[in-house]
């Protein structure tokens, strides 16, 4: 279905975008906490997804401030093989957005 005007789909009134994104982000989350593994950037990637997740709660976030945390996120966990799968949904779900604006 699509709600009038606004050209995005819509699931009870929410932007699909924001809950792919909401979705992915408690998953890498899920997936972060379980690892048993520590690394030296855990702090950062587990403070950036917070960042995220509270952006998705809060309507749709700023596409520019999504990508910063986005690539805080990549470079904190970007290394860790098990968290591949998960980082590459969190990715998908913030492209969905669009590209940040130019400065």
């Amino acid at each position: 279905m699509r709600s009038s005007g606004q050209g995005q789909v819509t699931v009870s009134d929410e932007d699909v975008r924001v809950v792919a994104l909401r979705t992915a982000v408690a998953r890498l989350r899920r997936q972060l906490a379980v690892l048993p593994a520590d690394f030296p950037d855990r702090a950062v990637a587990e403070d950036e997804l917070a960042d995220l997740a509270a952006m998705s709660e809060h309507g749709v976030p700023e596409v520019s401030r999504l990508h910063r945390s986005l690539l805080l996120v990549a470079g904190a966990i970007g290394s860790v093989s098990a968290l591949s799968r998960g980082l590459t949904e969190v990715c998908h779900a913030v492209e969905l957005f669009g590209d940040p604006p130019r400065r």
